[in-house]
């Protein structure tokens, strides 16, 4: 069943994604060499906790840590470790999930550490804008058809590849509800989108090709190339006539 979000809803949907924003924020200047995965789930875990909230994925169908840190190759469910060190070049998408007053609020940013190839950094700005495309065309009587075939038609155009295995989701009183967001697909295919839906839109967009796996941890996913991939993600409300991203940042502005 899909949530359609009341007034009062939407509001404490605002308050948890501004927390989950917020914390994207506060750890972006620790993203350097030198400092472990494990010290910016710390950092974050601390900075939630200390307004109030808890970490959404910290335990959530067993996962250890407290936020996702996905390194280079890795997708996405990277888990923060205390032997996995930035090193000048990487690429790292960190992941934020807030529980506040009974709402989640989820976004991703994927941030260069030091000086970063240029092939990676358009790979990085391309799957930005994959993401924009998606959440531009939200409004309700459209279909999450058109939100993935924005997001792979742009991802194409560049000669990168949608990771299809994983997708964006519902979001509210669960982590994860439904609709499912698909990062492909076809125009006027799907879900219809209807006023006071929230859902994320997280396109993982490869370097080369799609494919996926699993490591032995049973939560990291990587690519099957092991060419590097990237990701952004916002919590979207849809309004009676477009979208509110719930989760923007300080000076980012869609």
């Amino acid at each position: 069943m899909i949530a359609i979000k009341s007034k009062r809803e939407i509001e404490l949907m605002r308050k948890t994604c501004a927390l989950a924003s917020e914390t994207l924020q506060y750890i972006e200047p620790y993203i350097k060499p030198g400092v472990s995965t494990e010290k910016l789930n710390d950092l974050c875990h601390e900075y939630i906790v200390s307004h109030g909230a808890i970490p959404s994925p910290l335990n959530y169908h067993g996962f250890p840590k407290s936020i996702c840190t996905s390194l280079n190759e890795v997708i996405c469910h990277g888990i923060p470790s205390g032997k996995e060190v930035l090193k000048n070049g990487d690429i790292i998408n960190v992941d934020v999930t807030t529980f506040l007053e009974g709402f989640h609020g989820d976004t991703s940013a994927t941030f260069f550490v030091g000086e970063v190839d240029l092939k990676l950094k358009k790979l990085v700005e391309v799957t930005y804008e994959c993401m924009l495309r998606g959440i531009k065309v939200i409004k309700p009587g459209k279909k999450t058809g058109d939100i993935g075939y924005a997001i792979e038609t742009y991802a194409l155009e560049h000669g990168y590849s949608v990771v299809e295995e994983y997708c964006g989701h519902g979001i509210g009183r669960s982590f994860h509800e439904d609709p499912q967001i698909l990062h492909y697909g076809e125009q006027n295919k799907g879900t219809l989108l209807k006023e006071g839906m929230t859902f994320t839109v997280e396109p993982m967009i490869n370097l080369g090709e799609r494919y996926c796996e699993v490591l032995k941890d049973n939560w990291t996913v990587v690519t099957k190339d092991r060419l590097p991939s990237a990701q952004f993600e916002h919590t979207v409300l849809v309004t009676s006539t477009g979208y509110e991203v719930l989760t923007l940042r300080k000076q980012e502005t869609i």
